[in-house]
């Protein structure tokens, strides 16, 4: 049974790994349910323990987030947010810093995914309208919706997972990690500028021309109010007794009963395919979890509540999540830290996985998100061009998140 189980968990990683294997029509969510049904085909869960194996606090978080996330969208709230902020810029300075910090923050309290899928086209826009090259203020716009969700729980699917699995708390999660994540995005602004130097050694006044953005006020009156008072609810979640995913469904529910937008319309616009990505993964790792596998590498590869186990879980972020991207290894490293019972070496994994996304193109979703939006606007941003910048700030926040959390660590802060 233990030969049968890894079989099935290394086909699957293998079609997380490529997105399209030779001749084979699979890609990541199919990888993933494919691996989950063979699992109970091939004996190895009852179709009652994959059930059990599926972290629904994780699924209800994720669905009651997408569905209001897809009004706000629809109501134009994200491109609003954008466009007005940006279009205040006065110089390459000032447009690249308020990119960097409001991406940043919008990804901390949204899932960045969505946050760069509706940013991207206003970047564009903007920057077409002032004659200026896009791919500096896209980069540092990806970069910056990494390292800015890196800080809360809601701000990336591996944070939501860990935040469900830990069971730390949104305020303690912003607490200890809204430092490396500020730092973080100071730093991109100064290396995006010394990387693309000719772009930011100009200093010609930037004029924006009109815009092509359309916003349902209307509706907005209803959905940003409900949006706000999710946030302001997950702060005190502890204090009222609610659980997380409980305030993100009845928000939702809210949102789309007293909502302008027609609920079809909405629930059409929630990612499916990424929740069943999830429970299919969370089938796959319960089923090596139950031959033993997990254990084996567990008692063999010990991660320490300390420096060394900090400093392991960011090289090992860093390597993995190039080779399967960063939802997938956390996924396969929560029954790991599960058995470690560790708020530090949690976080930890939370800010590693995060920023190591940075790395490369195929390092994060959202990476390839703006580059596909990007593509559309007949803009490439190549692997190198991309690296070259990536791998030298990630290896910097990197090291950057290490010394926190230790410093965190030293002084009994966790």
């Amino acid at each position: 049974m233990t030969t049968t189980a890894v079989i099935i968990f290394i086909i699957t990683f293998l079609g997380i790994i490529y997105t399209r294997l030779p001749k084979v029509n699979i890609d990541r969510p199919s990888a993933a349910f494919f691996g989950a049904v063979a699992m109970i085909l091939f004996g190895v869960l009852t179709f009652e323990e994959a059930v059990l194996a599926i972290d629904f606090n994780t699924i209800a978080l994720l669905l009651g987030m997408m569905i209001v996330i897809a009004v706000l969208e629809i109501d134009g709230f994200f491109t609003f947010i954008a466009e007005k902020t940006i279009s205040l810029s006065k110089s390459r300075n000032q447009l690249l810093f308020i990119i960097v910090f409001v991406t940043g923050i919008a990804s901390a309290f949204l899932v960045n995914d969505a946050v760069v899928l509706l940013f991207t086209p206003v970047i564009i826009q903007i920057c077409r309208s002032a004659k200026l090259n896009p791919i500096p203020y896209l980069i540092a716009e990806i970069m910056a919706s990494n390292v800015g969700s890196a800080m809360t729980i809601t701000g990336n699917p591996q944070n939501i997972l860990i935040g469900m699995q830990s069971g730390i708390s949104y305020s303690k999660f912003l607490f200890h990690l809204l430092p490396v994540s500020f730092l973080g995005m100071i730093l991109i602004v100064l290396m995006v500028k010394v990387f693309f130097k000719k772009e930011f050694s100009r200093s010609n006044h930037l004029v924006f021309q009109g815009n092509e953005f359309n916003y349902n006020f209307q509706s907005m009156k209803f959905s940003v109010p409900i949006f706000l008072g999710i946030i302001i609810l997950f702060f005190f979640h502890h204090t009222l007794d609610l659980s997380i995913p409980l305030i993100a469904l009845a928000g939702a529910s809210l949102i789309l009963i007293i909502g302008k937008i027609k609920p079809s319309k909405v629930i059409k616009e929630v990612d499916w395919v990424l929740l069943l990505f999830f429970a299919g993964l969370f089938i796959v790792v319960q089923g090596i979890e139950k031959v033993g596998v997990l254990d084996q590498f567990i008692d063999n590869t010990p991660i320490s509540n300390n420096l060394e186990g900090i400093v392991s879980l960011h090289a090992l972020s860093l390597i993995l999540s190039q080779i399967v991207s960063n939802v997938p290894y956390t996924i396969l490293m929560l029954p790991i830290l599960k058995s470690a019972s560790s708020d530090l070496l949690w976080l930890s994994l939370a800010s590693a996985a995060t920023l190591a996304g940075n790395a490369t193109i195929i390092g994060a979703v959202a990476n390839l998100i703006v580059i596909e939006v990007a593509k559309k606007y007949d803009i490439e941003i190549g692997f190198w061009q991309f690296f070259k910048v990536g791998f030298f700030i990630t290896i910097i926040t990197l090291l950057l998140s290490i010394l926190i959390l230790y410093l965190q660590l030293n002084y009994s802060l966790l």
